[in-house]
Protein backbone atom coordinates (compact mmCIF):
# COMPACT_ATOMS: atom_id res chain seq x y z
CA UNK A 1 0.00 0.00 0.00
CA UNK A 2 1.25 3.47 -0.77
CA UNK A 3 1.89 5.85 1.70
CA UNK A 4 -0.25 8.87 2.21
CA UNK A 5 0.91 12.39 1.98
CA UNK A 6 3.21 13.22 4.86
CA UNK A 7 4.64 9.97 5.38
CA UNK A 8 7.37 7.92 3.44
CA UNK A 9 10.10 10.15 3.56
CA UNK A 10 13.46 8.71 3.83
CA UNK A 11 15.19 10.69 6.51
CA UNK A 12 17.28 8.51 8.68
CA UNK A 13 16.58 10.41 12.21
CA UNK A 14 19.28 9.43 13.92
CA UNK A 15 17.78 9.36 17.31
CA UNK A 16 20.67 7.48 18.86
CA UNK A 17 23.06 10.09 18.04
CA UNK A 18 20.60 13.07 19.75
CA UNK A 19 22.52 12.90 23.00
CA UNK A 20 25.94 13.40 21.69
CA UNK A 21 25.63 17.43 21.68
CA UNK A 22 29.77 17.17 20.20
CA UNK A 23 28.24 15.45 17.22
CA UNK A 24 25.33 17.49 16.59
CA UNK A 25 27.13 20.73 16.66
CA UNK A 26 29.52 19.22 14.27
CA UNK A 27 26.66 18.45 12.20
CA UNK A 28 25.27 21.87 12.91
CA UNK A 29 28.92 23.54 11.48
CA UNK A 30 29.52 21.87 8.44
CA UNK A 31 28.56 24.63 5.88
CA UNK A 32 26.70 21.85 3.61
CA UNK A 33 24.43 21.07 6.08
CA UNK A 34 20.64 21.44 4.62
CA UNK A 35 17.81 24.01 6.70
CA UNK A 36 14.43 23.75 6.62
CA UNK A 37 12.98 27.26 7.27
CA UNK A 38 9.34 27.79 8.71
CA UNK A 39 7.89 31.08 9.18
CA UNK A 40 5.01 30.20 11.09
CA UNK A 41 2.80 27.52 9.76
CA UNK A 42 4.32 28.27 6.42
CA UNK A 43 7.29 26.28 4.49
CA UNK A 44 10.30 27.32 1.96
CA UNK A 45 9.28 25.76 -1.40
CA UNK A 46 10.12 27.05 -5.12
CA UNK A 47 8.86 26.98 -8.13
CA UNK A 48 9.83 25.96 -11.62
CA UNK A 49 7.17 26.14 -14.43
CA UNK A 50 4.12 23.46 -12.87
CA UNK A 51 6.94 21.66 -10.44
CA UNK A 52 7.28 22.52 -6.70
CA UNK A 53 10.19 21.23 -4.41
CA UNK A 54 10.77 21.95 -1.17
CA UNK A 55 13.75 24.72 -0.79
CA UNK A 56 16.48 23.55 1.29
CA UNK A 57 19.34 26.24 1.71
CA UNK A 58 22.59 24.67 2.99
CA UNK A 59 23.92 26.24 6.44
CA UNK A 60 26.77 28.18 4.31
CA UNK A 61 24.76 30.19 1.89
CA UNK A 62 22.83 32.35 4.95
CA UNK A 63 24.87 31.53 7.67
CA UNK A 64 23.79 34.66 8.97
CA UNK A 65 20.19 33.75 9.31
CA UNK A 66 21.33 30.50 10.96
CA UNK A 67 22.89 32.38 13.77
CA UNK A 68 20.27 34.66 14.78
CA UNK A 69 17.28 32.16 14.37
CA UNK A 70 18.53 30.44 17.96
CA UNK A 71 18.69 26.52 18.60
CA UNK A 72 18.30 24.50 15.53
CA UNK A 73 15.78 21.93 15.39
CA UNK A 74 17.62 17.94 14.08
CA UNK A 75 15.57 16.74 11.63
CA UNK A 76 18.22 13.71 11.02
CA UNK A 77 20.34 12.55 8.01
CA UNK A 78 19.35 11.91 4.35
CA UNK A 79 22.53 10.27 3.06
CA UNK A 80 25.84 12.30 5.07
CA UNK A 81 23.83 15.23 4.59
CA UNK A 82 22.19 16.49 7.92
CA UNK A 83 18.65 18.50 8.05
CA UNK A 84 18.09 21.32 10.33
CA UNK A 85 14.29 23.34 11.14
CA UNK A 86 14.96 26.75 11.89
CA UNK A 87 12.19 28.49 13.37
CA UNK A 88 12.14 32.02 11.94
CA UNK A 89 9.43 33.20 14.38
CA UNK A 90 12.22 33.49 16.75
CA UNK A 91 13.32 36.38 14.37
CA UNK A 92 12.70 39.88 15.54
CA UNK A 93 11.27 41.02 12.35
CA UNK A 94 7.87 40.06 11.05
CA UNK A 95 8.33 39.53 7.16
CA UNK A 96 10.03 36.64 6.18
CA UNK A 97 14.23 36.97 5.92
CA UNK A 98 15.22 38.78 2.55
CA UNK A 99 18.46 36.06 3.21
CA UNK A 100 16.17 33.44 1.61
CA UNK A 101 14.05 35.48 -1.13
CA UNK A 102 16.62 33.80 -3.91
CA UNK A 103 15.45 30.02 -2.74
CA UNK A 104 11.78 30.50 -3.11
CA UNK A 105 8.61 31.24 -1.41
CA UNK A 106 6.66 30.49 1.57
CA UNK A 107 3.77 28.75 1.33
CA UNK A 108 1.14 26.88 3.46
CA UNK A 109 2.04 23.50 3.54
CA UNK A 110 -1.49 22.03 2.68
CA UNK A 111 -1.43 23.98 -0.10
CA UNK A 112 1.43 22.36 -1.90
CA UNK A 113 1.77 19.10 0.37
CA UNK A 114 0.05 17.40 -2.40
CA UNK A 115 2.32 18.01 -5.47
CA UNK A 116 5.72 17.62 -3.32
CA UNK A 117 7.56 14.82 -3.32
CA UNK A 118 6.74 12.39 -1.19
CA UNK A 119 9.75 12.67 0.52
CA UNK A 120 9.88 16.49 0.91
CA UNK A 121 6.36 16.53 1.85
CA UNK A 122 6.85 14.20 4.74
CA UNK A 123 10.41 16.22 5.64
CA UNK A 124 8.37 19.57 6.13
CA UNK A 125 5.37 17.87 7.90
CA UNK A 126 8.43 17.13 10.34
CA UNK A 127 10.06 20.68 10.41
CA UNK A 128 6.26 21.94 10.73
CA UNK A 129 4.95 19.47 13.88
CA UNK A 130 8.61 20.03 15.59
CA UNK A 131 8.38 23.84 15.31
CA UNK A 132 5.00 24.02 16.34
CA UNK A 133 5.47 21.87 19.73
CA UNK A 134 8.72 24.23 20.90
CA UNK A 135 6.55 27.35 20.08
CA UNK A 136 4.02 25.64 22.42
CA UNK A 137 5.84 24.46 25.07
CA UNK A 138 7.93 27.26 26.27
CA UNK A 139 6.98 26.71 29.79
CA UNK A 140 7.33 23.37 31.63
CA UNK A 141 3.07 22.26 32.33
CA UNK A 142 4.31 20.80 35.72
CA UNK A 143 5.85 23.85 37.41
CA UNK A 144 5.59 26.73 34.74
CA UNK A 145 9.43 27.58 34.73
CA UNK A 146 11.05 27.96 31.11
CA UNK A 147 12.16 25.25 29.34
CA UNK A 148 14.98 24.62 27.22
CA UNK A 149 15.83 22.60 23.91
CA UNK A 150 17.74 19.60 24.68
CA UNK A 151 18.89 16.26 22.17
CA UNK A 152 18.57 18.09 18.91
CA UNK A 153 15.53 19.87 19.97
CA UNK A 154 13.42 16.56 20.85
CA UNK A 155 13.26 17.28 24.87
CA UNK A 156 12.36 20.02 25.82
CA UNK A 157 13.79 20.58 29.50
CA UNK A 158 12.38 22.58 32.64
CA UNK A 159 15.00 24.81 33.91
CA UNK A 160 14.47 24.60 37.50
CA UNK A 161 16.85 21.56 38.85
CA UNK A 162 14.46 21.30 41.61
CA UNK A 163 11.63 19.94 38.80
CA UNK A 164 13.91 19.12 36.22
CA UNK A 165 10.93 17.38 34.23
CA UNK A 166 11.62 16.63 30.17
CA UNK A 167 8.77 17.59 27.98
CA UNK A 168 8.78 15.08 24.53
CA UNK A 169 7.00 16.41 21.44
CA UNK A 170 3.18 15.81 21.61
CA UNK A 171 1.38 13.62 18.95
CA UNK A 172 -2.65 13.38 19.07
CA UNK A 173 -4.09 10.22 17.88
CA UNK A 174 -7.37 11.10 16.52
CA UNK A 175 -9.37 8.42 14.14
CA UNK A 176 -11.10 9.48 10.91
CA UNK A 177 -13.30 7.07 9.09
CA UNK A 178 -15.61 6.25 6.00
CA UNK A 179 -18.45 5.04 6.98
CA UNK A 180 -19.97 2.69 4.30
CA UNK A 181 -23.25 0.67 3.80
CA UNK A 182 -24.09 -1.41 0.60
CA UNK A 183 -23.43 1.40 -1.72
CA UNK A 184 -23.62 4.26 0.24
CA UNK A 185 -20.87 6.41 1.90
CA UNK A 186 -21.51 8.41 5.48
CA UNK A 187 -20.11 11.94 4.84
CA UNK A 188 -20.26 14.79 7.01
CA UNK A 189 -19.28 19.18 7.11
CA UNK A 190 -18.48 21.03 9.56
CA UNK A 191 -19.67 24.51 9.69
CA UNK A 192 -16.05 26.08 9.33
CA UNK A 193 -14.72 24.44 6.46
CA UNK A 194 -14.69 25.84 2.90
CA UNK A 195 -18.39 26.10 1.25
CA UNK A 196 -19.88 23.23 0.28
CA UNK A 197 -16.97 20.64 1.45
CA UNK A 198 -18.44 17.36 2.44
CA UNK A 199 -15.67 14.96 4.08
CA UNK A 200 -15.62 11.51 6.54
CA UNK A 201 -15.84 11.67 10.18
CA UNK A 202 -12.84 11.64 12.63
CA UNK A 203 -12.54 12.29 16.37
CA UNK A 204 -9.94 12.32 18.54
CA UNK A 205 -9.03 9.18 20.91
CA UNK A 206 -10.30 9.71 24.48
CA UNK A 207 -8.47 8.69 27.63
CA UNK A 208 -9.26 4.69 28.35
CA UNK A 209 -10.36 4.07 25.20
CA UNK A 210 -9.40 1.44 22.13
CA UNK A 211 -9.10 2.82 18.34
CA UNK A 212 -12.41 0.88 17.30
CA UNK A 213 -14.17 2.25 20.60
CA UNK A 214 -13.63 5.83 19.51
CA UNK A 215 -14.86 4.90 15.67
CA UNK A 216 -17.74 3.73 17.51
CA UNK A 217 -18.62 6.41 19.32
CA UNK A 218 -17.85 9.60 17.41
CA UNK A 219 -19.75 7.81 14.40
CA UNK A 220 -22.79 7.47 16.95
CA UNK A 221 -22.42 10.59 18.47
CA UNK A 222 -21.73 12.94 15.53
CA UNK A 223 -24.53 11.32 13.76
CA UNK A 224 -26.66 8.53 15.52
CA UNK A 225 -25.34 6.13 13.00
CA UNK A 226 -24.18 2.83 14.95
CA UNK A 227 -21.57 0.80 13.23
CA UNK A 228 -20.97 -2.81 13.15
CA UNK A 229 -17.77 -3.88 11.55
CA UNK A 230 -14.34 -1.71 11.59
CA UNK A 231 -11.46 -2.10 9.62
CA UNK A 232 -8.18 -0.39 9.77
CA UNK A 233 -6.73 0.90 6.75
CA UNK A 234 -3.69 3.10 7.29
CA UNK A 235 -2.42 6.14 8.83
CA UNK A 236 -1.39 9.95 8.26
CA UNK A 237 1.08 12.00 10.02
CA UNK A 238 -1.06 15.53 10.17
CA UNK A 239 0.87 18.67 11.81
CA UNK A 240 -2.22 21.32 11.74
CA UNK A 241 -0.85 21.40 14.45
CA UNK A 242 -0.41 17.68 15.91
CA UNK A 243 -2.25 14.93 15.33
CA UNK A 244 -1.79 10.94 13.76
CA UNK A 245 -4.92 9.88 11.84
CA UNK A 246 -5.61 6.60 11.62
CA UNK A 247 -7.43 5.85 9.24
CA UNK A 248 -10.85 3.61 9.16
CA UNK A 249 -13.19 1.65 7.20
CA UNK A 250 -16.55 1.09 8.93
CA UNK A 251 -19.84 -0.82 7.71
CA UNK A 252 -23.33 0.52 9.75
CA UNK A 253 -25.35 -1.58 10.60
CA UNK A 254 -28.23 0.27 8.70
CA UNK A 255 -28.77 3.25 6.74
CA UNK A 256 -30.62 5.33 8.63
CA UNK A 257 -31.02 9.03 8.55
CA UNK A 258 -28.06 11.05 10.03
CA UNK A 259 -29.32 12.64 13.70
CA UNK A 260 -26.31 15.33 13.35
CA UNK A 261 -24.90 17.03 16.70
CA UNK A 262 -24.81 20.57 16.05
CA UNK A 263 -21.89 21.40 18.16
CA UNK A 264 -20.00 19.02 15.64
CA UNK A 265 -21.07 19.10 12.31
CA UNK A 266 -23.58 21.04 10.43
CA UNK A 267 -24.72 18.53 8.11
CA UNK A 268 -24.15 14.77 7.26
CA UNK A 269 -25.71 13.09 4.37
CA UNK A 270 -25.53 9.35 2.60
CA UNK A 271 -24.06 9.53 -0.78
CA UNK A 272 -23.72 7.05 -3.86
CA UNK A 273 -21.15 7.42 -6.10
CA UNK A 274 -23.38 8.99 -8.69
CA UNK A 275 -23.69 11.38 -6.09
CA UNK A 276 -20.18 12.29 -5.37
CA UNK A 277 -20.03 12.55 -8.83
CA UNK A 278 -22.07 14.90 -9.20
CA UNK A 279 -21.02 16.56 -6.47
CA UNK A 280 -19.45 19.86 -8.67
CA UNK A 281 -22.69 20.32 -10.30
CA UNK A 282 -23.80 20.52 -6.95
CA UNK A 283 -21.64 23.48 -5.75
CA UNK A 284 -20.16 20.54 -3.27
CA UNK A 285 -16.85 19.67 -3.24
CA UNK A 286 -14.23 16.77 -1.74
CA UNK A 287 -11.47 17.68 0.86
CA UNK A 288 -8.25 18.30 -0.25
CA UNK A 289 -5.74 15.78 -2.18
CA UNK A 290 -3.31 15.38 0.47
CA UNK A 291 -6.08 14.23 3.26
CA UNK A 292 -6.41 10.78 4.20
CA UNK A 293 -10.05 11.23 3.97
CA UNK A 294 -9.62 11.87 0.28
CA UNK A 295 -7.72 8.80 0.08
CA UNK A 296 -10.56 6.90 1.74
CA UNK A 297 -13.66 8.29 -0.40
CA UNK A 298 -11.44 8.04 -3.89
CA UNK A 299 -10.59 4.33 -3.28
CA UNK A 300 -14.27 3.52 -2.10
CA UNK A 301 -15.18 5.29 -5.38
CA UNK A 302 -13.49 3.71 -7.17
CA UNK A 303 -14.49 0.01 -5.68
CA UNK A 304 -17.99 0.22 -7.21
Amino acid sequence: MKPNVYSGGDIDRAAFMRRDENWLLARYADPRCRLVPMHGTRALVRRANSLVRAALPRRGEVAGLAERCGAPLFLGMVGDEAHFALDLTQLPEAAAPPELERFGEFAELRGVGAVLPAGEAALLAYARGLTHWHRSQLFCGRCGRPTESRQGGHVLACTDPACGTEHFPRTDPAIIVLVTAGDRCLLGRQARWTAGMFSTLAGFVEPGESLEETVAREVMEETGVRVARTRYHSSQPWPFPASLMLGFIAEAEHIVPPRVDPHELEAAAWFSRADIAAFGEQGRRLPGEDSIARRLIEEWLHQG
